[in-house]
């Protein structure tokens, strides 16, 4: 299939045309959607070797249930969900590190002062401690949310929940984050220099 060809099939017909036997449809899949199932499973977990594995085992668990899929649905809505699981599933078996490894956006910009790059890199050390501290749902909600920018229907479909559930566990997650940032924030300011 010529790569203009590709880019207009939709993702059900690919799955379609990979239960019917065509596997570099899947291979097509997997590239389509490949970083963000990486950035979902790197949100979670916080470092690389552990969401390349995480996205890796997504999309073997992804072809092997291809055959269940429902056309109907949505196959991004219905992969993240798989992704989802696949982190849930690990983070009940491995605690996850308290503070990640500083991801590759978070370095210093040329026109950025020494001092305050390195009061931001701190704060988002921070902030993904919070994160990995909060429920579970409550931080797979947040970081469907305020990472993925996706909508809290679809949230709730990846979650296998109501909307108004999706909505309440982001308030919780949000409120949650809230305290713990504020906990750090004053131990910060009350630690010694």
């Amino acid at each position: 299939m010529p790569q203009t060809d590709a880019q207009a099939v939709a993702d059900e017909e690919l799955v379609g045309a990979c239960v019917a036997g065509d596997r570099s449809a899947f291979d097509l899949l997997v590239g389509r959607h490949q970083r963000q199932i990486y950035k979902l499973c790197f949100r979670f977990v916080g470092n690389h070797e552990d969401a390349s594995e995480l996205a890796q085992d997504a999309f073997v668990r992804a072809y092997r249930a291809l055959p269940k899929f429902e056309r109907t649905a949505k196959f991004t809505t219905w992969l993240h969900r798989i992704a989802v699981n696949v982190c849930l599933n690990r983070l009940s078996v491995k605690r996850p590190p308290h503070e990640p490894f500083a991801d590759v956006e978070s370095a210093p910009s040329r026109d950025e002062r020494a001092d305050v790059a390195v009061l931001r890199q701190e704060r988002a050390v921070w902030v993904r401690a919070a994160v990995a501290r909060l429920p579970q749902k409550q931080r797979a909600t947040l970081i469907l949310r305020a990472y993925h920018d996706l909508p809290h229907d679809e949230i709730a479909r990846i979650m296998g929940s109501s909307v108004s559930a999706a909505k309440a566990n982001f308030c919780h997650a949000l409120g949650n984050l809230k305290k713990l940032l504020g906990e750090r924030v004053v131990d910060h300011h009350e630690s010694p220099e």
